[in-house]
């Protein structure tokens, strides 16, 4: 007979939106043993699972702490209440709590009062961006959960407690409305001609279900001092759009062993992409360069759900030299399908150049030495893409107007200075190959792993690396020499570095979280064992010019002594946002690119 071996969840903290779906193993009559699913249509060995989820009534009501959701909260923020937060949000398990999340509720306080003066709805304001697809989530659930609203059966009433039914199929996304309710899953075989139950019932039960906690609200500054750019208002004038570029820690790299100081449901992909979503779909990006997305989550996720909100995507995996099994990450660019086509797309694979390097300048002895060194599987995605508006390419003075998106990810291994140098200069020599060949603004987006002021970022930065620079040190396979070579001539800046040359008093606050001798942020990426700059947005300032950009955070705001991820925070880095728009100079070499066209064309005729 079929029986159940065991049942259990990857997390036992059930988030509103998030699928939950049971482990289940099987021993079969001939006693191997499955976690395959076994349907009453495609019964096995004449039985098949009968699934039920309940949401648990309790006679006492039971607030949770929205920042430490296993415990039962004891403090409210009256504040929070008087800002009409939503009430969840202002519950604590302690007064250290309460004491530690200040600033956090500060600015949802300031948030919301904001919204209710300049809109007078202030929780769609407020908190909409990320609670947008919670909602459609739970609104769905009926359907998702595998029956609609009037089928749902008596209740079940044990001591106590209150048993409401509110699915029959494996998974359960918890709703709205199971917000600090415990659920029970229940699974029994039942035989396929009497459609009894047989053996014993398998239940768990669960936490108490809670709302996803969100990150610290960000605003979009404009740095021409016009200050505040509502999140919800696209620029969508000719010739202005906004990038975004964001690392979002890939499944294979969350590890419970090197993330240990992060709460295993928080830490788990069906919470952080469902986090990941709302935040990035949140910011309304016209173009989106993601890293670390696993090829299975790229197909699978992120690729269907950012389709339905109008993006169009590509993606480039890692190379498998290295790398092995079925889910390796690479770099996703995605765009929207109203302001941008696809024009052309470029592969940059690191361990294809690597290899026409060591076979131009490395002895045959030392070959294999170099490419254990050079061969990393990192890669670059390299996107053309052509202006549209009203769904139509722009002919802008008898020119298309195309952009060049370059997103990449840099090898992490931080002694291998070399490495991430050469990786960095291959990828620079193919963007100016493509700028020699066309007249063309350039984004370079990435996870560079480098700090501000390395070899790397300084010849992003600064179009060279001085030959004295300690990083040069590192290099015995001689592929930097001469250090001449170590140059490029695109005139790339920092988009976060338009922070440092804005004057007045709103942008003192943001100069305060810039590295003084870089103008960089102070960190993009938070561990426990790190907190530094490794995420950059880079852009040929003779053709774009920054209009705004997404706030920088101070330490404060991620909450005292909290490393990323954490509950509100789904990946161990922040995400990157900048406004760009076709500066003068542009529009002046178009203007003269068209007139020495029609003078051209008079000598012609």
């Amino acid at each position: 007979m079929l029986t159940v071996v065991r049942v259990h969840l990857p997390s036992d903290i059930p988030i509103v939106g998030c699928e939950l779906t049971p482990y289940v193993l099987l021993r079969r009559l001939d006693t191997t043993v499955t976690t395959d699913d076994v349907l009453e249509t495609f019964p096995l060995d004449g039985h098949f699972l009968r699934y039920k989820w309940y949401r648990v009534h309790s006679d006492k009501n039971v607030a949770v702490c929205s920042i430490h959701p296993s415990e039962t909260a004891t403090i409210q923020c009256v504040s929070c209440i008087k800002a009409r937060v939503p009430v969840p949000k202002s519950y604590h398990c302690t007064s250290k709590c309460f004491s530690d999340a200040w600033q956090h509720h500060r600015a949802l306080h300031d948030r919301a009062a904001n919204a209710v003066n300049e809109n007078g709805n202030e929780e769609d304001e407020a908190f909409g961006r990320f609670n947008s697809s919670v909602s459609s989530s739970a609104s769905s659930a009926s359907l998702t959960n595998g029956y609609a609203a009037p089928m749902y059966p008596a209740s079940i009433k044990n001591g106590s407690e209150t048993w409401f039914e509110v699915g029959r199929s494996k998974t359960y996304t918890p709703s709205g409305d199971d917000i600090g309710h415990v659920l029970k899953f229940e699974c029994s075989v039942v035989d396929a001609v009497t459609k009894l139950p047989v053996g014993q019932v398998n239940t768990l039960l669960t936490n108490r279900v809670i709302t996803a906690p969100s990150p610290v609200p960000r605003r979009v500054i404009r740095v021409d001092g016009m200050g505040h750019l509502d999140l919800d208002r696209r620029m969508t004038s000719l010739g202005t759009f906004t990038v975004m570029s964001y690392n979002i820690l890939s499944e294979t790299c969350a590890s419970n062993d090197l993330y240990n100081y992060c709460p295993p449901w928080a830490l788990s992909w069906q919470y952080r992409r469902q986090n990941l979503l709302r935040e990035i779909v949140g910011y309304c990006a016209d173009i989106i360069c993601l890293q670390e997305v696993q090829n299975d989550h790229y197909e699978e996720f992120f690729a269907p759900e950012l389709d339905k909100h109008g993006y169009n995507g590509l993606f480039k995996r890692k190379t498998t030299e290295v790398s092995s099994g079925n889910t390796i990450d690479g770099c996703a660019t995605f765009f929207r399908r109203d302001r941008f086509s696809h024009v052309k797309k470029y592969e940059v694979e690191f361990n294809k150049a690597a290899q026409s390097l060591t076979d131009a300048m490395i002895p045959t002895t030392q070959k294999k030495t170099a490419l254990n060194r050079l061969v990393k599987d990192n890669v670059a995605l390299i996107v053309v893409l052509e202006t549209k508006v009203n769904n139509q390419p722009v002919d802008n003075l008898g020119k298309r107007q195309l952009l060049c998106v370059a997103n990449t990810h840099v090898h992490v291994q931080q002694d291998l200075k070399d490495v991430k140098l050469w990786q960095v200069h291959t990828l620079l020599k193919g963007l100016e190959k493509i700028a020699t060949s066309a007249d063309i603004p350039m984004l370079v987006c990435g996870d560079f792993n480098s700090v501000p002021g390395s070899a790397p970022h300084s010849l992003l930065a600064m179009g060279k690396v001085d030959p004295s620079h300690p990083d040069l040190t590192v290099d015995p396979l001689n592929i930097l020499r001469p250090h001449s070579k170590l140059v490029h001539h695109l005139p790339l800046v920092s988009a976060y570095s338009s922070f440092a040359r804005t004057v007045g008093l709103p942008f003192e606050q943001h100069k305060r979280r810039l590295d003084g001798g870089t103008n960089e942020p102070l960190f993009t990426s938070v561990t426990r064992d790190f907190v530094g700059t490794l995420d950059y947005i880079f852009y040929t300032a003779d053709s774009l010019v920054v209009d705004s950009l997404l706030e920088l955070l101070d330490e404060e705001s991620l909450r005292k002594d909290t490393a990323l991820p954490s509950p509100g925070w789904s990946s161990d880095h922040i995400a990157l946002l900048a406004g760009f728009r076709c500066c003068k100079s542009q529009i002046q070499r178009h203007i003269k690119q068209k007139a020495e066209r029609i003078i051209w064309l008079e000598v012609l005729l």
